[in-house]
Parts: structure tokens; sequence; C-alpha cells
């Protein structure tokens, strides 16, 4: 798992949106994002900072190979994958009317970038089901 995905999988887990981890962190939620599609990674300070918020050790953090382990079972995994995955009819219609016309506006492609956090949020969720069902 890459730092992008372990951000985001503990920002969820704590029920976190992106602007309350960036205030809480002391950064902008544009840096959140980048943080949480690997487009960027923190600085060494802000490693820290995150390591301390989560009470995660930097190594965990930065190392790809190294797993989230919890006590989460698999009833919880189910419900949580559930709550994220409840708008999929919704998000399925307003990407269609999105695209219909051929072009995507600004407006457009910020509304797309939300609808992806949605979608990574809950494909994190089916990762997670699948490794706890050792699949």
């Amino acid at each position: 798992m890459k730092f992008s995905e372990k951000l985001l999988y503990l920002r969820m887990s704590g029920n976190y949106s992106q602007e309350l981890l960036a205030e809480k962190l002391g950064v902008s939620r544009q840096a959140i994002s980048k943080w949480e599609q690997g487009i960027t990674l923190p600085e060494t300070e802000k490693l820290i900072v995150i390591s301390d918020f989560f009470d995660m050790p930097i190594d965990y953090l930065i190392r790809d190979n190294m797993l989230i382990e919890d006590d989460s079972n698999l009833p919880q995994l189910v419900i949580k994958f559930i709550s994220a995955a409840q708008d999929m009819e919704g998000i399925s219609k307003e990407v269609v009317n999105i695209m219909k016309d051929g072009v995507i506006d600004e407006e457009e492609k910020e509304r797309m970038k939300s609808i992806l956090a949605t979608l990574d949020e809950i494909s994190l969720a089916i990762a997670e089901i699948k490794r706890k069902m050792n699949m």
C-alpha cells in the first residue's frame, strides 16, 4: 500500500473530510488531495505531523510494503463500504449528465474530482474487505 492509499484510509477511518484533516494538519485541502492522489508527497515536517496526528510510525507511512493492521472486523468494513457506495446510482447519473455533451467545463471538472474521490473511497473499502477475507 502506498502513502497515498494509507493517508486516504487513515482519513476515512477517522471520518475526516479533506477540509477537516487539512485544518488539523495545518495545510490546504489541495495538499491533502494531491497527497491522496499520489501527485505529491508531504515534506518531512508534515510527515511528522501526520505521524503524530494518526499515531502511526513514519516508517509505516512511507514504506509501501507495510500494511495497516487494525482490529476492524469484516462487518464493520462492509458497513463502511455500504456507506461509501450508497450514492452510486446518483453518481452514475451525474457522470452521464456531465459527459453527454462531450465537453467538460471547469465546474464539471471539479465535480468529477469529487466523484473520483468518492469512487476511490469505495475502492479502498473493497480492497480492505478483500484483505480481511484473505482474497
